[in-house]
């Protein structure tokens, strides 16, 4: 009986959770359909499209791109109160010790969301309209662009790269677990470059420097996210893993 009390609980508490999420989502849709203008009228200032004719090919175009905007403000709002969210459903059964060394995973994801973010719109997508506006000219083509298939394209790039600079903080979660450690990671290091590479070659150009723009930093974040992980076994007191490691340096050395 009190475990059917217990899990009713904690489908309680989830589903509160959840509304939060959703009711904060909503919200800052809300923000993101307000603000919308401003942002598109900021991307079009800036070198990347200065240049390029927006055309509409349907009355619709117009509403999706609000639409697309709004919902990545609405993520980048929504993002962090998920997190702490999230935090809290889990904080219960955590020590004090435990919630003060995990509560700032929030704030780690945000920032690197951000970073992502920054990094995919001012770098990497600039370089790749440069590529392909630079081979559809040597064809003789006229560069005419539909709005949405410009904003669609750019989404495509930047969503996907910010989620991909979550890296770190996901295997420092899982670290933190468990479920990895580094010497997993760096027994697996040469298969994950296989995967980033093809990552990075999804979403750029078909060019050598544009595809070494992308999947370069993919693989600094990995191995970025390998030396977050040593650390943090380090850190851990008495450790199997640590020893483990410390065993394997002395046998390299």
């Amino acid at each position: 009986m009190q475990n059917s009390e217990e899990v009713v609980a904690h489908l309680t508490e989830l589903r509160k959770r959840l509304i939060i999420i959703i009711v904060g989502f909503i919200l800052s849709l809300c923000i993101g359909l307000y603000i919308s203008p401003d942002i598109l009228r900021f991307i079009k200032t800036q070198p990347v499209a200065i240049h390029i004719v927006w055309n509409v090919f349907s009355f619709t175009d117009g509403m999706f791109i609000y639409m697309k905007c709004a919902f990545l403000v609405a993520i980048l709002i929504t993002l962090p109160l998920a997190l702490y969210q999230v935090w809290a459903f889990v904080r219960p059964g955590l020590t004090d010790e435990e919630a003060r060394k995990t509560i700032w995973f929030v704030p780690f994801s945000f920032i690197l969301f951000i970073m992502g973010i920054a990094f995919s719109y001012f770098v990497a997508f600039p370089m790749m309209v440069s590529f392909l506006s630079t081979l559809n000219k040597s064809i003789g083509a006229v560069e005419t662009y539909g709005i949405d298939r410009f904003f669609s394209f750019m989404f495509n790039v930047v969503f996907p790269l910010a989620i991909a600079f979550e890296m770190p903080a996901v295997v420092l979660f899982l670290t933190r677990l468990g479920l990895i450690n580094p010497l997993q990671l760096r027994k697996v290091r040469k298969f994950v470059y296989l995967g980033l590479a093809i990552i990075g070659a999804m979403i750029s150009p078909p060019d050598f420097v544009s595809h070494l723009s992308v999947t370069v930093p993919l693989i600094l974040l990995f191995e970025i996210s390998i030396l977050i992980s040593a650390w943090y076994v380090r850190r851990a007191n008495n450790s199997p893993v640590s020893e483990a490691i410390s065993e394997e340096e002395k046998v390299h050395v």
